[in-house]
């Protein structure tokens, strides 16, 4: 065979192969691309438990709020409140409610506009509450300075006498008439012992001290609280004390030059020539505790509390730089035994003004001994005339 031969022959099936290469990739299927699978479908968050609703808490006071006095402490414990419990709280506050049927209505309102717990402030209050608590078992019901109580009803108290006999103390050295005011609210049992605590602690200092009395039969009046005031320093009173809400008290005293003390708040600022310091009660612990009872469950009725100075509730604050430094000093010291559980401010013997035994010698006052005062002490003028 010759090589030209060759050649072509090789040629040709180097051509018939690639021919046949050609074909068969020609012929070879393409893979499909795999299609991605579905991304999958997102999953709702849990929904957030529903937001529980605030406790619903309401105050009903005997005075407008005011700036100072009695309604205006219990407002500042109404906030003292919402402070501490910012949403989970929603207060309500009624002032200026007469007692009597007015309250009635007015308690009841709050109990059907979805209110759990109740706080009424002043001593009338008790027998509306009474009556409404009934009605409602599921509300809880409390009652400043009353006696009675319920299954959903309770009693809070303060003891003003400890601070109202501090008081005694400083007016004892600073009259020059030996005579003592008191602007009385009603003859019941909380403002009587307050009259004789004053005239104690004035006579523990000086024992000629008397102590005249005038009753305003309201709480808060402060035309009434006027004249009662100049009353008592026209008749030879020279340093008040009073059982009423408002500043006019002290204000006369200072129109007329005498002395005379806050009551229930701080109130140097309204008369400060005249003011020798201020009886004043702190309900904010309280009120707090309650509020925080009700929110786990702990809240229990027919119970009463009273707390004084050994609770922080009561003190006598901002003594005037006029009173002198061993009075001040007299003042401290009492406040301490008190705290300490060392002295009592009704320690036998106690007499009344007509000369009978009221507290036998070394015996010292219980409770139920103070919520029955019904005289007054040796030194307090006149008779203690017929309840409220």
């Amino acid at each position: 065979m010759t090589d030209v031969l060759k050649r072509s022959l090789l040629k040709a099936a180097a051509l018939s192969a690639l021919a046949a290469a050609a074909l068969v990739g020609c012929g070879k299927k393409e893979e499909p691309k795999p299609v991605p699978a579905p991304a999958p479908a997102p999953v709702a968050a849990p929904a957030p438990p529903p937001k529980p609703e605030p406790l619903k808490a309401a105050w009903v006071y005997v005075g407008p709020v005011g700036d100072a006095g009695w309604t205006f402490a219990h407002d500042l414990g109404r906030k003292a409140v919402e402070a501490e419990f910012g949403d989970k709280v929603k207060t309500t506050m009624v002032e200026s409610v007469p007692e009597g049927a007015d309250a009635e209505r007015v308690i009841r309102d709050l109990a059907t506009q979805g209110n759990k717990i109740i706080f009424a402030t002043s001593f009338g209050y008790m027998e509306p509450m009474q009556k409404v608590a009934k009605d409602f078992p599921d509300v809880k019901f409390e009652h400043a300075t009353g006696y009675k109580t319920a299954p959903n009803m309770r009693v809070y108290d303060s003891r003003f006498y400890q601070d109202t006999y501090m008081a005694g103390i400083i007016a004892g050295k600073m009259t020059k008439s030996n005579t003592l005011g008191f602007v009385g609210s009603f003859p019941i049992p909380e403002v009587l012992r307050n009259i004789n605590a004053f005239t104690l602690g004035a006579q523990s200092v000086n024992p000629k001290i008397k102590t005249r009395v005038v009753w305003v039969n309201t709480w808060f009046d402060p035309p009434k609280e006027t004249e009662a005031a100049q009353t008592l320093i026209n008749g030879g009173a020279d340093v008040l004390l009073q059982n009423t809400d408002s500043t006019a008290v002290l204000k006369t005293a200072e129109k007329n030059g005498k002395f005379a003390f806050g009551w229930d708040s701080d109130m140097s600022a309204f008369a400060p020539k005249a003011h020798l310091g201020s009886a004043v009660v702190d309900w904010s612990n309280y009120y707090k505790k309650s509020i925080k009872e009700v929110m786990d469950g702990s809240w229990k009725g027919d119970i009463v509390t009273r707390w004084g100075v050994p609770e922080g509730q009561n003190d006598l604050i901002k003594i005037s730089d006029a009173v002198p430094a061993d009075i001040k000093t007299k003042v401290e010291e009492t406040k301490a035994a008190i705290k300490a559980g060392t002295f009592e401010v009704f320690t036998g013997p106690i007499m009344d003004n007509t000369g009978k035994e009221r507290l036998a010698k070394d015996a010292k006052a219980d409770d139920e001994w103070r919520g029955k005062v019904d005289f007054f002490v040796k030194g307090v003028e006149g008779k203690v005339p017929a309840g409220k």
